[in-house]
């Protein structure tokens, strides 16, 4: 049995501890807020501009002269995961399950003979990911968002991800991150980025006016501006969804943590109340024992 001074010991251990955890919530709560406003304020520019391109495609249709970023290069054997993970934990589950979902993506494209290339966003990204597929990895990055997220970053790798696909280092882009549900929820997601994948027609509403569209200049001068600046945009999303669920993540790990550190000093405090009083009844006895001896 553990003496009461080592029980006073954990229990001011615990209550440090308590301590550190619920000023941590506090503060990723206090980031929650604006990183959720980001995501949600990033969404409806991006999915306008896939929209936008899949009109574009959908009007290039059957046409020759497609920029690559949207034609592909007509193969399917080589193929780029972005992983994108925070910097640091204590936030869950959140990173182990992008790096769980990018192992399994990984391991289907190798059984089916492809060739498989990593590029790692974000220090626990390449912790994990070097493990099991250290060989894999060909790029990584690291430090975004320690002063908030800007599109310069996001800029930065879509630029090397364009520069790769140029170079034809690979064949099929996809990036897997999590989406911000609410600060219990994120949803695993796996986007492809290259080739651009115009969405589901279900997906894009109906144009109420009726109206035709003339582009000028031509679509295929169009695709070629936009596509590398939808890469960059698409990407700039992935990034603002996971600090919103990173941030939701920390916010509810450490609300937990707070909760299971009072259980525990509740529970050690009863252990220490229980222990003091057997040690004064045991004295009491002694004394009582020793006076009637006399």
């Amino acid at each position: 049995m553990a003496s009461l001074k080592d029980l006073r010991g954990r229990i001011n251990s615990v209550k440090s501890t308590r301590k550190i955890t619920s000023a941590m919530k506090m503060v990723a709560a206090s980031k929650l807020r604006r990183a959720q406003s980001q995501a949600e304020a990033a969404r409806p520019y991006a999915q306008r501009m896939e929209r936008m391109l899949g009109a574009l495609a959908g009007s290039m249709a059957g046409q020759s002269g497609a920029p690559p970023m949207m034609a592909g290069t007509g193969k399917d054997q080589v193929h780029l995961i972005v992983v994108a993970t925070a910097d640091r934990g204590l936030c869950g589950g959140f990173n182990s399950t992008i790096v769980r979902n990018s192992r399994l993506l990984a391991n289907e494209l190798l059984a089916q003979g492809k060739t498989v290339k990593l590029f790692t966003v974000g220090r626990k990204a390449r912790d994990q990911m070097r493990r099991d597929h250290g060989k894999l990895m060909v790029e990584h990055v690291d430090g975004i968002g320690r002063k908030g997220i800007a599109f310069a970053d996001a800029d930065a790798i879509a630029r090397r991800i364009e520069a790769m696909y140029v170079a034809g280092e690979f064949d099929v882009c996809t990036i897997v991150y999590n989406r911000f549900k609410s600060a219990i929820s994120q949803i695993i997601t796996r986007q492809q980025l290259i080739p651009f994948v115009p969405p589901p027609v279900e997906a894009q509403p109906a144009d109420a006016s009726g109206a035709i569209y003339e582009f000028e200049p031509a679509e295929d001068a169009i695709l070629a501006e936009l596509l590398p600046r939808n890469l960059a945009t698409q990407v700039f999303r992935a990034l603002l969804e996971n600090n919103a669920s990173e941030q939701g993540a920390r916010m509810t790990a450490m609300d937990n943590a707070t909760r299971n550190a009072g259980d525990m000093i509740n529970r050690l405090t009863l252990t220490y109340n229980r222990t003091r009083q057997a040690q004064i009844t045991k004295e009491l006895i002694e004394i009582i024992s020793g006076a009637e001896a006399l």
